[in-house]
């Protein structure tokens, strides 16, 4: 049996994954992890949950008394709590799984940096359906990149911190990247005003926040006379939390390095 951590327990998110390690007939929850000053605190992680029965297992705050309970560690939190996540698990020989989205380059590149001692999966979306779209995205962007308008557009709920979402990014990134584009340079963040008319050469980026929306994504390429769209709506957090437990198993078996969700699926 692989073991499981998960920080933010608490969370939308974070209640999900232990769900979810919890189902997994390979896996078991080793340790659930909060912030200090969470009311839940001392709460059993299946209480927490709501799974119906009791782990022995009490939500506790501090990562480095829990270090010999688990294997790997699923984050699903903040920027800054999992750069320090990240160096913890690095010096203590812990896989760690990671869909926080928001980082800076300067902290991906302290990823990259310590991918040399530390073994890491860390993917902006662990749906397999996402991961499909972007090899789909990858297929639409060598056939009609060159003469397409291309947009894309997320929606997520409206507690959501994070804007455009990092699946959306990624997914501007593989267009680019397939265009020999530089997304830095393409991307358009939005419109406002007289803007005059849309440059060929550019990615734009729409985003909406409302409501419990899980997440759903559309890339589109529109030229003159027709439109592609490559669309994934996910409906249940279970389906990022499946993926998640499926790369901390994957995790267990690769050498040091830093890999995201394609190379999880062998795409």
């Amino acid at each position: 049996m692989t073991r499981i951590a998960i920080t933010g327990a608490a969370g939308r998110m974070g209640r999900v994954l232990i769900e979810a390690v919890e189902a997994n007939q390979e896996t078991q929850l080793g340790a659930a992890l909060v912030l200090a000053d969470d009311p839940m605190v001392g709460v059993d992680a299946g209480a927490l949950a709501g799974l119906g029965r009791v782990l022995h297992i009490p939500v506790t705050t501090d990562i480095e008394a829990v270090l010999d309970q688990f294997d790997v560690l699923i984050d699903f939190t903040s920027p800054e709590a999992t750069m320090a996540h990240i160096d913890v698990c690095a010096n203590a020989g812990k896989g760690i799984v990671i869909g926080t989205t928001g980082l800076s380059e300067a902290q991906k590149q302290a990823m990259v940096a310590i991918s040399s001692k530390a073994n890491i999966v860390f993917a902006p979306n662990y749906s397999v359906g996402v991961n499909l779209c972007l090899n789909l995205l990858r297929m639409a962007a060598s056939v009609m990149g060159e003469d397409s308008d291309i947009e894309v557009i997320e929606m997520h709920h409206r507690h959501k911190v994070d804007a455009p979402s990092g699946t959306a990014l990624r997914m501007g990134e593989v267009v680019a990247e397939t265009m020999g584009w530089d997304l830095s340079e393409v991307a358009c963040y939005g419109r406002e005003g007289f803007t005059g008319a849309r440059p060929h050469r550019q990615i734009g980026f729409e985003t909406i926040r409302g409501g419990d929306v899980v997440g759903d994504h559309t890339v589109m390429f529109a030229t003159e006379g027709e439109r592609v769209e490559i669309t994934h709506k996910a409906q249940s957090r279970m389906t990022f939390a499946k993926g998640a437990v499926r790369a901390a198993l994957w995790l267990q078996n690769q050498p040091n390095g830093l890999y995201d969700m394609q190379d999880v699926l062998g795409f």
